[in-house]
């Protein structure tokens, strides 16, 4: 990888810039393919809300870009602290508004139907409900910092850029999997209660914490690349660890306070239709015992009503998707 001379600045803001075609290569195409369901679905007669296709395109694919090729991309090679920001962004950040912005259903929309169902039976396939399990994005998540930080993966990372490559894209496909399993836009093979994800969260962020302790009271990381840097601006190496764990801990636990307030929200709203459903049912259950008291009265049956009770997610309460997804 190639050393920055020029020192970090405010002014780097608008001056440092790079051409990284990885990043702009995976970008540009997931936006063009997004568009182009997003305008096919429409045409389909979807409804889809603007705001998801911002979300995916502004918030996640412009700032995956800008981690490619603005200022963090210029200096994640030669500043820790720039590193570990990147690989918070790439890993929490990014794919949030990505899944956010309901990929899967756009694509699902701008389908024809024999394809639809395809792609219906593969989400709620033996493999889908495996990697969706809780447990495992939760743990893919959690592992990945520790793993990539604390291990010789990381020099790699800074040496070589196929692998710098690799390791950003792999950063954003297992923080994909993690929130479009949690926050469950898109069809999922399993339903997650969503106290039991505020729970999950405030493990992570735990976790979080524990790696920020372990960079900034142990042992240097990638030691042997940095030296050979020879850097003779910015932070001392130790400073420079210090500072990125600084980013990994807190502001690490500054996205995860505003996930788990997005959960926290999903849940009073979960709890809000299931009170509405249970009140409807009680109303509807009312209803049938007076309607089965005339009707025995002047002989006949009344049949029960079997539909079964959705939570609120707006794929389950599609007939298809909800027998399909449910069972």
């Amino acid at each position: 990888m190639v050393q920055i001379e020029t020192p970090l600045h405010m002014s780097s803001l608008v001056t440092s810039w790079r051409w990284d075609t990885s990043t702009v290569l995976v970008t540009a195409l997931l936006a063009l393919v997004y568009a182009g369901c997003w305008v096919k679905a429409r045409r389909n007669g979807a409804e889809l809300p603007v705001r998801r296709a911002v979300t995916f395109g502004v918030a996640g694919l412009g700032i995956w870009l800008l981690t490619g090729i603005s200022l963090i991309g210029v200096y994640s090679d030669t500043l820790f602290w720039v590193r570990a920001l990147q690989i918070l962004l790439l890993l929490y950040l990014v794919p949030f508004a990505l899944a956010a912005g309901a990929p899967m259903t756009v694509l699902r929309e701008a389908l024809p139907p024999r394809a639809r169902e395809r792609m219906d039976a593969a989400l709620s396939g033996s493999v889908a409900r495996f990697l969706t399990y809780p447990a495992v994005p939760s743990l893919l998540i959690l592992a990945l910092p520790w793993v990539l930080l604390m291990s010789p993966w990381l020099e790699a990372v800074l040496r070589h850029g196929g692998i710098d490559a690799f390791t950003r894209i792999l950063l954003v496909v297992i923080g994909f999997l993690y929130f479009y399993s949690r926050l469950q836009v898109d069809p999922t093979p399993k339903h997650v209660n969503q106290g039991f994800s505020v729970l999950i969260t405030i493990g992570e962020s735990i976790a979080d914490g524990i790696l920020g302790i372990v960079l900034w009271l142990g042992p240097l990381v990638g030691g042997g690349y940095y030296e050979s840097l020879g850097r003779a601006w910015g932070p001392d190496l130790h400073t420079d660890q210090t500072i990125g764990a600084g980013i990994l801990w807190l502001l690490g636990d500054f996205l995860g306070l505003i996930y788990a307030l997005v959960v926290m929200r999903a849940w009073n709203a979960d709890e809000r239709r299931k009170a509405r459903e249970l009140d409807a049912e009680l109303d509807a259950e009312e209803v049938r015992a007076k309607a089965g008291k005339v009707s025995a009265r002047r002989g006949f049956a009344v049949e029960e009503d079997s539909a079964p009770a959705t939570t609120g997610l707006w794929w389950e309460n599609d007939p298809q998707l909800r027998d399909r997804f449910r069972r």
